[in-house]
Parts: C-alpha cells; sequence; structure tokens
C-alpha cells in the first residue's frame, strides 16, 4: 500500500483529497491546523502547522511515496522547501493556479503565456503577486535536475465555507445574503466568462494525476471546462439563497475593498476576474480517463455547498460589507 502525505488537508481542496486517495487504496496522513480532520474514515489525521521545518522532518521520516500539497508558499519562500519534498518522496505534486495565466489565448491550456513571461505590467512582473510567485515556484521546479514532480493548476474553486463571487469571499458575498443584504460588485466583469469548479471535482482529478509516470514534470488544468460569466453566477446566487447583487464601477468597488488602495487588490480583478477564464482541461481528461460529464455542474456544486453551510452559523458584519451598506446608502442603492 502506498503512503501519501497531504499537507494544507483540510482547506478547499484537501478536504476533499483525502477521502479520494483513501478509495484508491492509499495509506494516507493529512495535516491541517483544525482541531480535528473535515473527513470521516481510515485517514490519518496529524494537526500542525505544515511550514514548520521540525514537524516536516519528523514525518517525512515515515517515508511517504506520494506527497501533495495545498500550502501557499508566499511566505515562507517555496526555495526553502521544494528540494526537501523532491527528496524524499517518489511523486510530489504542487499546487499552483490558473491565475498564472495571461488573457492572451482562449481556451486557456497548459501551453498559455503566463503573466510572468508575457506580461506588460513591469510593476506586476516585479512584486510579490500570488500570479507572480505561483509562476516562479513552477520554473523552480522545472529548473531543478529532479523528474518526479508535477504542477497542478485549479481554476477559481469552491467548497465548504468558500464560495466566491468576482473577487469576493463567502463572508463579503454569501454571508451578506443570508443577513438579507445587497452585494456591491463591478460591473466591468458581469460579462466576463469565468471557470468556477467544485472542490472534490478538483480533488478526485488530482488524486488520479498521483504516480501516474506520464505526469512528471507536467503542469495540468485541473479544473471543469464549464465557464459562465459573473453575471450568471451571481444570478445562481441569487436563486440557491436570495442574493441581490448591485453593479457598479470597478473603481467604486476597488475603493469599497480597500480604501487604501492596496495594489494586489485590484490586479486580482484586472488580472484576473476581468480576463475571459475560459479553461481547456482536455490534458487532465485525457491522463485520468475522467469525463467532463462525470463532474458535478456549477449550479449543482453551489447548490450542494450551500446546503453544507451549518445550521447554526451566524453571518456577521465585516469591514467591507460595512462599506459596502455606506455606499449603498450613499448611492440610494
Amino acid at each position: 500500500m502506498k503512503k501519501v502525505l497531504v499537507l494544507g488537508a483540510t482547506g478547499a481542496m484537501g478536504r476533499y483529497i483525502v477521502p479520494e486517495l483513501v478509495k484508491l487504496n492509499y495509506d494516507v496522513t493529512g495535516v491541517g491546523l483544525e482541531e480535528s480532520a473535515p473527513w470521516a474514515g481510515k485517514a490519518r489525521y496529524v494537526r500542525g502547522d505544515a511550514f514548520d521545518m521540525a514537524l516536516l522532518q519528523e514525518l517525512i521520516a515515515e517515508k511517504y511515496d506520494g506527497i501533495i500539497t495545498f500550502m501557499d508558499y508566499g511566505k515562507p519562500d517555496f526555495s526553502d522547501y521544494y528540494k526537501f519534498f523532491l527528496e524524499n518522496t517518489d511523486h510530489y505534486i504542487y499546487l499552483s493556479t490558473c491565475r498564472v495565466y495571461d488573457d492572451k489565448e482562449q481556451p486557456v491550456r497548459e501551453t498559455s503565456p503566463r503573466l510572468w513571461d508575457s506580461s506588460e505590467d513591469e510593476v506586476l512582473k516585479a512584486s510579490h503577486d500570488y500570479c507572480i510567485y505561483k509562476a516562479q515556484d513552477e520554473d523552480l521546479l522545472a529548473a531543478s535536475t529532479y523528474n518526479n514532480w508535477t504542477v497542478v493548476r485549479p481554476a477559481t474553486t469552491f467548497s465548504t465555507m468558500r464560495l466566491q463571487l468576482v473577487t469576493l469571499e463567502f463572508r463579503n458575498a454569501v454571508a451578506r445574503a443570508l443577513m438579507g443584504k445587497k452585494v456591491v460588485l463591478p460591473i466591468q466583469a458581469k460579462d466576463k466568462p469565468a471557470t468556477l469548479s467544485w472542490g472534490g471535482d478538483v480533488a478526485k482529478l488530482i488524486a488520479n494525476i498521483l504516480f501516474k509516470e506520464e505526469a512528471k514534470r507536467e503542469a495540468y488544468n485541473v479544473c471543469s471546462a464549464e465557464n459562465r460569466t459573473w453575471e450568471e453566477i451571481a444570478r445562481y446566487y441569487n436563486e440557491l439563497i436570495g442574493l441581490e447583487a448591485v453593479w457598479v464601477d470597478k473603481e467604486d468597488y476597488l475603493k469599497i475593498l480597500s480604501p487604501e488602495g492596496r495594489i494586489n487588490v485590484r490586479w486580482q480583478l484586472e488580472y484576473a476576474r476581468l480576463f475571459h477564464r475560459i479553461t481547456d482541461n482536455s490534458k487532465v481528461l485525457a491522463l485520468t480517463g475522467i469525463k467532463q460529464e462525470d463532474m458535478i455542474s456549477m449550479y449543482d456544486g453551489l447548490k450542494l455547498e450551500i446546503g453544507n453551510i451549518p445550521k447554526d452559523y451566524v453571518p456577521c458584519d465585516t469591514e467591507i460589507g460595512l462599506r459596502m451598506d455606506e455606499y449603498l446608502r450613499e448611492h440610494n442603492l
């Protein structure tokens, strides 16, 4: 029985990949910060900080055939970790993102231009933005002499208590709808196509990449091929939970999100959500044998995860939410 270590096992994809790996008859250990595992079954759970090298040394001594990391190596730097993983397993899977892609080709394929390579925004390229350091992490792997790694690039992935709308996360979108409050959105995103994928489907794709020799030194878009405009997605939320969207100019929207004008907030909108995110997943489907029709539809996936909101969950205001309230009052919206 092959042994697999999953770091970040309680997040949007990690919570679903552990049961998938168990189904494939692997001996699985998941590491996360939650008090208890978000899954039931045979997998072992270790509560701890997966950035802690002392903990990693202790775990690696158990000799794992595969390692999957769902960690965000923006801080600390990935260069402190990647050789450690590559030298201590047969197959290492690194979580990147479809945000690395520029908007120069549709549908987005694994060979499509990345912002790090093709953007004309020199400030962005010189930054430590998510889309940049993920591409740089990919390049560390590609430049290495190791052949036992695979890069996976999920699109926007929704999961338990992780439901997105344009650049808003759960607390500033779905939670506001639960409070009967309107949600402010940028009108420039209204007609832009987006690929949203359910975490369970993404986890299944990644689990079925593991230990495939032909997947090594390769990158894969791990997502659904279904895309909908942000207006359609907002309509789904309206049908499922009564979310009422108010579409405003992006500059007003960005001021609500960040009155101080943080540049990374603008970049997430302009270099991701305002791009045409129509994603080609044919490469990973061919590798795994999974079919697009095997995946849950975006609507049904959102319905499933809205149904997973705990009955005793009590939404509360956030700073962004209070600024939305003020904006809506000032503009009589």
